[in-house]
């Protein structure tokens, strides 16, 4: 227990000197021409170390933010733009998915098309039409990565209700609070640190993995190249799978900050009261008459 406590303490405040070293040099990490920095990138990235630099600065801004709140509502205001922002665009994936698959079908069956060719910059991109097939499923995972947060801060996700909503006021917000600190956040993280080896195994050579020591690390980087995934399912098929591993460090990237500005968000509504609820919270609204047909429906 006490050597837990002292581990503890010691990479808190070893985090503020990491930061500041990292900070300090930027090209010991950034300069991904040197194979060294590249694989410090690829350590650092879902480390221990890198943990305790983003909890300290949670810890610092919460601080800050209890005594200057306009503070914490601008972090929360950022946040959630960031994640209506992304989700509103790549929403339209969804809209060039049905096109692309009816494109597909009317080529395939009714024209006998083999592949498609496209150019409108000179540069001819010319793919089977197996390839473009497979490719929809980078549609639905660009939608369920990039508008997992957006959802999240329009209210689009399912909840079991068994008490909540029954609750008083003051209690759903520390319910809300709760599931962000022991839920959200600890569940991101997981999905962060493995994702991150995961998606690095599939874009370099030799492997990495999320047990490596950093000092393995540095002797695997002289051998350090790029070697980025392009193998299918199927000969003719599609070969970007390597971008559903980045989808994935995206998405836990994202709802890690939404799991944040809803934190936020909630010890707000908490200190300030009912008649802050939803302040500043920008959610899409229906016209009318769509407005209506939802009503009916539901």
């Amino acid at each position: 227990m006490l050597d837990g406590l002292v581990w503890f303490f010691t990479d808190v405040g070893m985090a503020f000197v990491n930061l500041f070293k990292a900070l300090s040099n930027p090209s010991a990490w950034l300069d991904w021409s040197n194979k060294e920095s590249l694989m410090r990138f690829i350590y650092y990235g879902a480390s221990q170390e890198l943990f305790f630099v983003l909890f300290d600065i949670f810890i610092v801004v919460t601080a800050i933010g209890l005594f200057r709140r306009q503070i914490l509502w601008g972090i929360v205001r950022g946040f959630e733009w960031f994640a209506n922002t992304v989700g509103r665009f790549f929403a339209y994936a969804s809209l060039f998915m049905v096109l692309q698959q009816i494109i597909i079908v009317f080529l395939q069956r009714f024209f006998r098309v083999a592949d498609i060719s496209i150019g409108p910059f000179g540069y001819v991109f010319t793919k089977d039409l197996s390839w473009f097939s497979e490719e929809l499923k980078l549609y639905n995972a660009l939608i369920v990565a990039l508008c997992a947060s957006y959802t999240f801060v329009q209210g689009g996700h399912v909840r079991v209700d068994l008490f909540y909503g029954r609750v008083r006021y003051r209690t759903r917000k520390i319910i809300d609070m709760f599931g962000s600190l022991f839920f959200i956040l600890p569940v991101m993280t997981m999905i962060w640190m493995f994702g991150w080896f995961f998606m690095w195994r599939h874009l370099v050579t030799p492997k990495v993995a999320a047990s490596d020591k950093i000092e393995l690390l540095m002797r695997k980087s002289k051998l350090l190249k790029w070697n980025v995934e392009t193998i299918g399912f199927s000969p003719n098929g599609f070969d970007g799978y390597f971008l559903f591993k980045i989808l994935l460090v995206a998405f836990a990237g994202m709802m890690f900050i939404q799991g944040i500005a809803f934190f936020y968000r909630s010890l707000l509504e908490l200190i300030e009261g009912p008649e802050s609820e939803g302040k500043y919270l920008d959610k899409d609204k229906l016209d009318d008459e769509l407005a209506e047909t939802v009503a009916a429906i539901h």
